[in-house]
């Protein structure tokens, strides 16, 4: 156990916004709310899986929504709370340890904020290891763990119970409040007890973020910051380029999208592409893909070398596009089905970046 500085919240918001692979929202607006509310309430502490004991119960705290409403309907302090004490109703019980459900953009710090309010520990861990753009894509529903009943509550204080019969409807549900509720709410999804979250998470994924965030931030002490980051990550460039063209659209909850990226430096000459659900599904060199879902693609700027996240991407911006291999769990027949190419709408089998790119790491 140790507790979490205002520097950790800083390496976190940068780490945790090239987790997110384009999605999870601005981090800025993560690492304001975290820190405004340590500091109004007091330091929190991150936990080990290791410290977890059997008998705790968890809880997720999370935003849903298009992460474009982020950036102008700001969660109040209520939000962040609500939901979860709602479930703490529904069954009776109280959380003892919040976990974040991801670990990409503001939901890496959004539950900080949560654990601050409620004076509990944070759980070094998240049920993704990334960010995805719907509910079911979760660990916890690829070990069989299904939402028996989910809270979602708005900046207002309203707040719902629902009660869906598997992870599938609990998005369904969730994602129709939440466009009820302006765009963007918070949601608690979970309430599970100590042992059956050890080995159906995705460990030290906090500790990753804030790695990453300390790599980028500290640029001075790598010959080359890009380098670093994707050996750590045992990661891949794809491409350099100028975004020319980007198309938007905010619906049904999400963020859609495609990035028109026109090849720089090696690529020049070349026309590349990134389409998004919130999250980026793929990189493409025209027709062909280069890395997909579930594999996390990242555009980095390419002079700082911070990520760029999808609702950022603007004409002109001149980006390095990596990708990483997905956590193994992703990998399983069960995670590609969830969240692999088809599920998205491609005509196309899911290929491990490593093998699209032509290298082993």
């Amino acid at each position: 156990m140790r507790e979490l500085t205002e520097q950790d919240i800083d390496y976190i918001s940068v780490g945790a916004s090239v987790l997110g692979s384009g999605g999870g929202g601005d981090p800025k607006v993560g690492r304001l709310l975290a820190k405004s509310m340590i500091q109004k309430y007091g330091p929190v502490n991150l936990i080990s899986i290791d410290e977890l004991q059997d008998d705790q119960y968890v809880v997720p705290v999370s935003g849903m929504g298009a992460p474009t409403v982020s950036l102008e309907k700001l969660p109040s302090e209520i939000e962040l709370t609500t939901p979860l004490q709602e479930l703490e109703r529904a069954f009776g019980k109280k959380a003892d340890v919040i976990i974040p459900i991801e670990v990409g953009g503001i939901n890496s710090l959004y539950p900080v904020g949560a654990a601050a309010k409620l004076h509990l520990p944070i759980l070094d861990a998240d049920a993704i290891g990334r960010a995805f753009p719907e509910a079911q894509m979760e660990t916890f529903h690829l070990h069989g763990l299904d939402p028996e009943q989910v809270a979602v509550g708005d900046e207002k204080g309203n707040v719902a119970l629902l009660k869906p019969i598997n992870a599938y409807w609990s998005e369904y549900m969730s994602r129709a409040l939440t466009v009820q509720m302006g765009g963007s709410a918070s949601v608690s999804d979970y309430f599970l007890a100590g042992k059956d979250v050890k080995g159906s998470v995705v460990n030290g994924t906090l500790s990753l973020a804030r790695e990453i965030g300390e790599i980028l931030m500290h640029q001075e002490d790598y010959d080359d910051v890009f380098k670093a980051l994707l050996d750590r990550l045992n990661g891949f460039e794809l491409y350099d380029g100028k975004v020319t063209a980007v198309t938007r659209e905010t619906k049904q909850g999400f963020n859609f999208g495609t990035a028109q990226i026109e090849g720089l430096n090696n690529y020049r000459g070349k026309t590349f592409s990134l389409e998004f659900q919130n999250e980026t599904l793929v990189a493409k060199e025209g027709d062909e893909i280069l890395a997909s879902v579930p594999d996390l693609i990242v555009a980095l700027d390419i002079e700082s070398a911070f990520p760029i996240t999808s609702e950022r991407l603007q004409y002109g911006s001149r980006v390095k596009v990596v990708s990483f291999p997905c956590d193994p769990q992703w990998r399983t027949p069960i995670g590609i089905e969830t969240a692999g190419p088809r599920y998205f709408g491609y005509d196309v089998d899911y290929i491990p970046v490593e093998e699209l790119q032509g290298k082993e790491k």
